[in-house]
């Protein structure tokens, strides 16, 4: 199992992002992920960092930690075809560090560009099979056009491509996308320690990693902890539906009005208490998930990464090597 850091772009500037990626490696953890946003989800948030040149500069100041974005959505926001350059790019200033995440999207994000969000499930999922299928034709090299129902690419080529492409994980809340995963991608990616989503991605063919996320919220005391999770992190516990659905951090704050401190204690680790944590982590390892991201929602970043060197690193390893053993 690797155990990776969640860069919240949503939560923090760039160069504070950049900073606590250094910080990541140097605490030991294998990769990070970071969130690929045009809002914040919350107002209280504050942020939205253009996430590209943020790759790019962690790139270069660390030597060793995995990077990833978690995730893209290539079909609304973005052309694949400019994916599949910015990807390619980031392969080659990472020497093979990076992996695309990869998902069907939200309309906090993609509205934006005023080309409309699809309404249906289906034509989200149907979309981003295009975008990939655009972005595997353009990492072949060379001249490349495509006519899809919903996304074209006319004559264009990427120049710079690694030797080998780097991974793309697709992200999958049901089965039909973890079947997405299986023929398209590298790798599975989620929210949620469903274990069904693993099965199904095995079953249809699907042999690289599987990452989820594991919501903490570190402070010296719980109440703190909850409190700060509270305020700028409520959004995670309405669901993936209306996650998708909602246009504007106004939207965010008006659905959850009504989260209380209990919600976000029975959803995230709140505190000190490295077992909690492990507690939470526990269904995704035994769900087959093998690439777990904390996403941190405490007040103190530094706090949080000297806990996880000394309390939680060493515990987490060890939740992988007895589920091994199951």
């Amino acid at each position: 199992m690797q155990i990776g850091y969640k860069l919240a772009t949503e939560a923090f500037g760039p160069n504070e992002l950049i900073r606590q990626a250094v910080r990541a490696e140097r605490a030991g953890f294998d990769f990070v992920e970071i969130s690929d946003h045009y809002h914040p989800w919350l107002d209280d948030q504050g942020h939205s960092a253009f996430t590209w040149p943020v790759l790019g500069a962690i790139a270069a100041r660390t030597q060793r930690i995995g990077l990833a974005t978690g995730v893209t959505c290539p079909t609304v926001r973005y052309h694949p075809a400019v994916i599949a350059q910015a990807a390619a790019t980031m392969a080659l200033m990472s020497d093979g560090r990076f992996t695309l995440g990869v998902g069907a999207g939200e309309r906090l994000n993609e509205h934006v560009v005023g080309d409309g969000f699809p309404g249906s499930v289906h034509e989200r999922h149907e979309r981003l099979r295009e975008a990939l299928e655009i972005i595997r034709l353009l990492w072949r090299g060379g001249y490349r056009s495509y006519e899809g129902t919903y996304l074209k690419l006319v004559d264009a080529r990427v120049f710079d491509l690694p030797s080998d492409p780097p991974p793309i994980a697709v992200a999958a809340g049901g089965t039909g996308s973890a079947r997405l995963a299986a023929e398209l991608g590298d790798a599975l990616f989620a929210t949620e320690p469903k274990p069904e989503l693993v099965r199904r991605y095995r079953e249809s063919g699907g042999r690289g990693p599987h990452y989820a996320e594991v919501p903490l919220a570190w402070a010296p005391d719980q109440h703190t902890a909850a409190r700060a999770a509270l305020a700028t992190s409520r959004w995670a516990v309405t669901g993936w539906k209306v996650m998708s659905e909602l246009p504007n951090p106004a939207n965010f704050e008006a659905a959850t009005a009504t989260v209380r401190e209990e919600d976000i204690l029975a959803h995230f680790a709140c505190g000190a208490d490295p077992e909690r944590c492990v507690e939470v982590a526990k269904p995704f390892v035994e769900a087959g998930f093998n690439r777990i991201a904390l996403l941190n929602a405490g007040p103190d970043p530094d706090g949080f990464f000297e806990f996880y060197e000394s309390e939680l690193d060493h515990r987490l390893r060890a939740l992988s090597a007895e589920e091994a053993l199951v």
